[in-house]
């Protein structure tokens, strides 16, 4: 290797192993742990494993055909990540929901079967053909997800008209250098001239580069975490607009019953009393003093303790779903801090009763 091959194989394969310090801090090192970090980390180390795959067999094409296949099956999570990263950010979701679980379980146990029934050293003509077309379809309607999901983001950053706020500019940045990303490993999947998927390596390089100077430089970065972030003042909504909010609250969450979707978000509910989720929250914390999960919690534990006096027939766990929680260990210790006691034991007392 001549010097300039030298320097292009450290620069490629230094951002993909900086790609996975830096997904490893998005899981455990943050200050704060926002749920979409989670999703970000993922996805910078499938991003990562996918570059790694890159660089090593472009300079070595002789390795053997399995680094391919964990590069492809890698590839098979970014456009999900993807997705997931940015849904769970602009909706405020801060558990995650169980099709979401579903989705990820189906698309590992599919990339497992299909690796373990099909290697790529025994069957190179199948991926080369038709898995590693579907893959790269997959990615891309993930990144069309994922456009709509940010739809309103992209719209300012590209508008001189509206002025975005730092949150604004990293989603943005993260998923339009996603989309680059895409674009290149693309091109180079059906050959176009003066590319190849090296290319797609130095972008990330790059792209990661600046993610990690932004991290640096800012002292502060809560603020990039949070696309809608709520800053509350400590004044309390006048009464008056208080009995118009606590009425329009009570009627969609007794009559429409929205506490039992296991999905309700901040946004979602201040979409239904049509006021800005600035407001909701100011409301919820100020006037209230609760945050949203408490405020929605509460509302799913009076219907459980409903529920377990009126009928012995159903499961303690059964309960917990049917009112709105997504699993059995939120269930019990979101009853818990509101009843001072367990679900059990509270059945138990309504029983001596």
């Amino acid at each position: 290797m001549d010097t300039s091959k030298e320097l292009l194989f450290f620069f490629s394969a230094l951002g993909a192993f900086n790609g996975i310090i830096l997904g490893i801090y998005f899981f455990f090192f943050t200050k704060r742990k926002y749920f979409g970090n989670y999703f970000l980390g993922a996805l910078l180390l499938a991003l990562s494993i996918r570059i790694a795959k890159s660089v090593f067999i472009h300079f070595d094409p002789t390795l053997p055909k399995t680094y391919l296949q964990i590069g492809l099956s890698a590839c098979f999570f970014i456009g999900p990540f993807l997705y997931y990263f940015l849904k769970a950010s602009v909706k405020e979701i801060n558990v995650m929901p169980k099709s979401w679980k579903l989705t990820l379980i189906f698309w590992l146990i599919l990339i497992i079967t299909v690796g373990i029934l099909y290697p790529y050293k025994d069957y190179p003509k199948l991926w080369g053909h038709y898995f590693v077309d579907f893959i790269y379809f997959q990615w891309f309607v993930y990144i069309v997800f994922s456009g709509f999901t940010i739809k309103e983001v992209l719209k300012k950053i590209l508008s001189r008209k509206h002025k975005t706020n730092p949150a604004e500019v990293w989603f943005g940045m993260i998923y339009l250098g996603n989309v680059l990303l895409f674009i290149f490993y693309f091109l180079a999947l059906i050959n176009a001239p003066h590319v190849s998927y090296i290319s797609g390596s130095i972008i990330f390089s790059f792209i990661l580069y600046l993610i990690i100077s932004i991290l640096l430089y800012r002292k502060k970065t809560d603020d990039l975490f949070l696309l809608n972030p709520t800053k509350h003042s400590g004044k309390k909504i006048e009464s008056a607009e208080e009995v118009i909010i606590s009425g329009k609250l009570e009627n969609v969450m007794i009559e429409k019953e929205l506490y039992k979707n296991p999905n309700l978000t901040l946004q979602d509910l201040s979409k239904e009393i049509n006021i800005s989720s600035h407001q909701l929250s100011q409301f919820l914390n100020n006037n209230l003093g609760k945050n949203f999960t408490s405020f929605v919690n509460e509302f799913r534990i009076n219907e459980a303790c409903k529920i377990i006096t009126t009928n012995d027939k159903l499961t303690l766990e059964s309960i917990g779903y049917d009112v709105g929680f997504n699993s059995k260990s939120t269930f019990f210790a979101a009853f818990k801090k509101h009843t001072g006691t367990t679900p059990s034991n509270y059945q138990q007392q309504a029983l001596l009763a």
